[in-house]
């Protein structure tokens, strides 16, 4: 892989995540516009996240299973909100088996539809319920404008789907998951993230309340993470999913679903990259440490992958993701460009002389600086060394965000503030959809984020000056 100058995250944001994506071998276009080819780093990051994500939904009671790709139009169309949201990305067959189909098939843009006409069957007394479902899976939503990762026509994601007796019990589970989603952004991707609710106008389609962990990324715009939704009944009514409650009388299922996607290496990419490619944390990185030896001669070539080889499988043995980086056909030079690139957290450096002093030269990818150190002690310190590593950078993208996240209070200094500094913005809002629509002409800056409990802002909407009655954190975003 020859690596080419990346452009600077300064001159170029944009430019600069494209060749990142690209030069470090994460993904590239498909054959289809909108369509992308996860490459095996990128899909190994991914793997990271599953299994991170993983692991928690099973702590908290879920199961996996699986839906069909493929549903009746008819059955997507029962939810009036939900179709009305989603038609313009909607992709329908409608032939199949050189034949044209007596009834349309949608293209799951999400699964509502079929999870909840199959719950009707599913579910008929509170002894049914709760249901904790979720499923890994792909989606289709045709987009027009693509960028990879971060915005695709198909992308990878898990969706969870659960349905519940009581309305109490459908919220605690909705605000479980953005928790679990908070946990892994944060301890796991070192992302800084401000968890809360959705605006209204911003809602997933269909949804009572959708919640939202929102991050900020180097270019100052926001992304959204991962949401959680309070679906209320609303399904529940649309697909006739009821059952008989403790009192005998029949009764709405509650709903909650929660997403979770390949966006989020996007997100990873954005927050820790620097003009040198990717910078992994390390409790998701494929690999937390590359080797590379140096050598002229056959002799030292000898002598420094022996050395080599004890090291890595004494880190192995430790728990370390090691890899031994001895292919012939590449420099040292190129090795050393390509593992910065790829975002490695720590790559060791082995030539003659190390063997002979007993030593490693160790470069973390925060910092960049070299030193050496006893073998011994290089790996019985490399943990705590990727742990600082993990912690330098959540650190680094909290301080990032929390050097622009403004306070405002009137309208002027709101939309010159955004024009000028992007990042976050927050000022009382008095509710008003006119007021949320007007500073997003204005200054193309959305709501990304409320409380998730409502708080008096006790000041004026900063647009129109009414009464506040929520604090909202305003950005451009992706």
């Amino acid at each position: 892989m020859a690596k080419n100058r990346l452009p600077k995250q300064s001159e170029d944001f944009p430019a600069w995540y494209v060749e990142v994506v690209k030069q470090a071998g994460m993904a590239e276009h498909g054959l289809v516009k909108g369509m992308q080819i996860i490459k095996p780093h990128g899909y190994a990051i991914w793997e990271g996240m599953q299994r991170a994500l993983d692991e928690r939904f099973k702590a908290t009671g879920h199961e996996n299973l699986y839906f069909p790709l493929l549903f009746p139009e008819s059955l997507f169309a029962a939810e009036k909100d939900h179709v009305e949201g989603f038609a313009p990305e909607v992709a329908v067959v409608t032939h199949g088996g050189g034949e044209k189909l007596e009834e349309p098939l949608v293209i799951r843009p999400t699964s509502e539809a079929v999870i909840w006409s199959t719950y009707a069957t599913w579910i008929q007394s509170y002894r049914d319920l709760p249901l904790l479902y979720n499923q890994w899976c792909n989606v289709l939503r045709w987009e027009k404008r693509t960028r990879l990762f971060l915005r695709t026509s198909e992308f990878l994601w898990q969706e969870g789907h659960t349905a519940h007796a009581t309305s109490e019990e459908a919220m605690e589970e909705a605000l479980r998951m953005l928790e679990v989603y908070r946990e892994v952004a944060e301890d796991v991707l070192a992302i800084p993230v401000l968890p809360g609710r959705k605006s209204p106008s911003e809602r997933f389609p269909g949804a009572e309340e959708t919640f939202t962990i929102e991050g900020l990324m180097r270019d100052n715009k926001a992304l959204q993470c991962g949401t959680s939704h309070f679906l209320g009944q609303n399904f529940a009514k649309a697909y006739d999913v009821q059952f008989l409650n403790q009192q005998g009388a029949l009764e709405y299922a509650w709903a909650t679903s929660w997403g979770f996607s390949t966006r989020m290496i996007g997100a990873l990419i954005m927050t820790h990259g620097d003009d040198q490619g990717l910078r992994l944390p390390p409790a998701l990185a494929p690999v937390q440490v590359a080797i590379v030896p140096i050598y002229r001669s056959e002799e030292e070539h000898a002598l420094v992958i022996e050395m080599s080889s004890k090291i890595r499988d004494a880190l192995a043995g430790n728990g370390i993701k090691v890899r031994l980086d001895d292919r012939d056909q590449h420099r040292p030079g190129f090795k050393f460009g390509e593992w910065e690139l790829k975002g490695v957290p720590v790559r060791m450096e082995i030539g003659p002389r190390d063997v002979e002093a007993d030593q490693v030269v160790v470069a973390r990818r925060t910092g960049g600086d070299k030193e050496s150190l006893p073998v011994a002690g290089a790996i019985a310190g490399m943990a705590a060394m990727l742990d600082g590593i993990q912690s330098d950078l959540y650190d680094e993208a909290t301080a990032l965000r929390n050097a622009n996240t403004h306070e405002v209070t009137d309208y002027a200094s709101f939309v010159e503030g955004i024009a000028s500094e992007s990042g976050y913005w927050a000022g009382a809002w008095c509710g008003r959809v006119e007021c949320e629509q007007k500073a997003a002409t204005d200054t193309k800056a959305t709501i990304r984020v409320l409380p998730v409990e409502r708080e008096d802002p006790g000041a004026a909407c900063l647009v129109c000056g009414r009464p506040g009655v929520e604090r909202a954190t305003w950005a451009r975003a992706y």
